[in-house]
């Protein structure tokens, strides 16, 4: 009986051990997958040196996508401009949740030219109700290196059942 009682508990350890695997195996990969960033060795020399630092200014930095049913995808563009006179590097884009998958311009952008960061929410991975999410972006710029753009908006489930 106790030989039936310690396979019992070394099966269950070892279940444990392989669940545990597979959930932090199954949330590295979400991590990597959603969040964007720069060619490393320019990034990190450009937020490194102050003196090439520029100044941006953000077009859109909220951005309200109305209503959508879930299980819809949201794609929402936020425009930029460099308005200084050094290039503008952005080193990354982080959305704030794994709901959101991030992108943005990868080339320097140059003085008075424009660029964008990019989402694309997956109402599937999300909650029903009011929507407030961001997405952190570090850049090489004098007004501050990190710049947050929200987005906002309502998801709605599928058929909804009058109440009687």
């Amino acid at each position: 009986m106790t030989e039936i009682r310690d396979k019992y508990a070394y099966m269950k350890t070892f279940f444990a051990v392989v669940m545990l695997s597979v959930a932090l195996y199954a949330c590295q990969g979400n991590a990597s997958s959603s969040t964007s960033t720069a060619p490393a060795a320019n990034a990190q020399q450009a937020l490194n040196d102050t003196t090439s630092y520029t100044t941006i200014q953000w077009i859109d930095s909220v951005y309200n996508f109305g209503t959508v049913t879930k299980g819809e995808q949201v794609k929402m563009t936020f425009k930029f401009k460099n308005t200084g006179n050094k290039p503008l590097i952005i080193s990354s884009a982080k959305p704030g949740c794994g709901c959101t998958v991030a992108d943005f311009t990868k080339e320097p952008v140059p003085p008075g030219g424009e660029g964008e960061v990019t989402g694309v929410y997956d109402s599937n991975r999300g909650i029903l109700g009011t929507v407030h999410k961001s997405i952190s972006v570090t850049t090489n710029t004098k007004n501050g290196v990190q710049h947050t753009l929200i987005f906002t908006g309502e998801v709605k489930g599928g058929e909804e059942k009058s109440k009687s």
